[in-house]
């Protein structure tokens, strides 16, 4: 199949029609509005809808709606709008309701700036919203993954009944990239959407569906979490992806996610031509985290340093740490805001230590 020049909000889109979106609600906030914008001209098309809502608190909760009568919808926005949602966000894991949800990145915290960063990791994470919920993070590092992510994330959102973050920052919202559409049906074995609020009537042969996240009685909110804990559990034990480059027998481990990720791959490259053996491990799914790969690589007898390298003051960094669990010290390279680390400056960070 011959590839095809993209930019990256509109390939994201792309790819959730071929998954099988065909609902869309959300409201423009630069870098994502080329999704909203490909969306409003792809969903008449296709049977689909698009409506963009008054707000985000509107579109999140419109995501409620198509989600709780079983559709494939998602909703895409970028961080002081991703904070707007977060309590739709909250409700949507409380109802069980699959979902899928993109943040592609910028500066804060407030409005910030309209360039890429990295500053909502403890957001998506940790949780933005109230309760002990969690959500499947995937963080995509070029436009390319960013597709092949999009029918992952779908199922995903499916098979557990929970909403799926995509976490990208603008810089893949906003380039373009040569790509590819290979997947446009699922491999997986989807559950069936017996829960879905698709109409009841006496005698027909199914159980009336309710939708809710409001437990008045102690031991049904008790019941409720206790299921939700046992799914992170599992999402926890199959979920975990992992890029280890170069790690095996690396002097030094470089950890980073999404964009700055590839930049740390050019860093690599420049203390290679020093004979400097340097490896990159690099989540794809910053929930679950993949805490094992990094302890692993970390702890190799050959690892002298560690480094963690964000487009923030260091979120990630908690995570790397807890993982690195004391074996190794955790340095860190960061810019919050705005600004992007580039090539040179990591490579000066990998080569400081042998210079003093």
């Amino acid at each position: 199949m011959a590839k095809k020049l993209m930019k990256g909000c509109e390939a994201v889109a792309e790819a959730a029609i071929q998954a099988g979106c065909r609902f869309f609600f959300g409201y423009p906030i630069t870098p994502q509005n080329d999704i909203p914008e490909y969306m409003a001209a792809r969903m008449p098309k296709i049977g689909g809808c698009f409506l963009q809502a008054e707000s985000e608190v509107a579109a999140i909760n419109m995501v409620y709606g198509a989600a709780g009568a079983g559709a494939r919808v998602m909703t895409s926005s970028s961080s002081p709008g991703i904070s707007l949602k977060q309590e739709g966000i909250s409700y949507l894991c409380g109802a069980e309701l699959p979902c899928v949800i993109v943040n592609m990145m910028r500066g804060g915290p407030g409005l910030g700036s309209i360039q890429a960063s990295q500053g909502d990791y403890f957001q998506t994470t940790k949780g933005g919203g109230h309760g002990d919920y969690h959500m499947i993070a995937l963080a995509p590092s070029s436009v390319q993954e960013a597709i092949d992510l999009m029918q992952d994330a779908f199922d995903l959102a499916d098979i557990y009944r929970t909403p799926v973050m995509m976490l990208a920052d603008g810089i893949i919202g906003q380039m373009m990239e040569p790509v590819e559409f290979h997947q446009t049906e699922s491999k997986r074995v989807l559950p069936e959407k017996d829960w879905a609020t698709t109409g009841w009537s006496e005698g027909c042969g199914r159980k009336r569906a309710v939708v809710n996240s409001l437990y008045i009685e102690n031991e049904e909110l008790q019941e409720m979490n206790d299921r939700l804990q046992a799914r992170y559990a599992e999402i926890n034990k199959k979920e975990v992806r992992v890029e280890l480059y170069k790690t095996e027998g690396a002097e030094v481990i470089l950890t980073a996610y999404g964009t700055i990720a590839r930049i740390c791959k050019s860093a690599i490259a420049l203390a290679e031509k020093e004979g400097v053996k340097v490896g990159l491990v690099r989540p794809i799914t910053i929930w679950p985290y993949p805490t094992e790969a990094v302890r692993a690589a970390v702890s190799q007898d050959s690892v002298k340093r560690v480094i963690d390298v964000e487009v923030n003051a260091g979120q990630m960094l908690e995570d790397v740490r807890l993982a690195a669990n004391g074996v190794k010290e955790v340095e860190f390279l960061g810019r919050p805001g705005s600004f992007i680390p580039t090539a040179e400056e990591i490579f000066e960070k990998i080569m400081e230590s042998r210079r003093a």
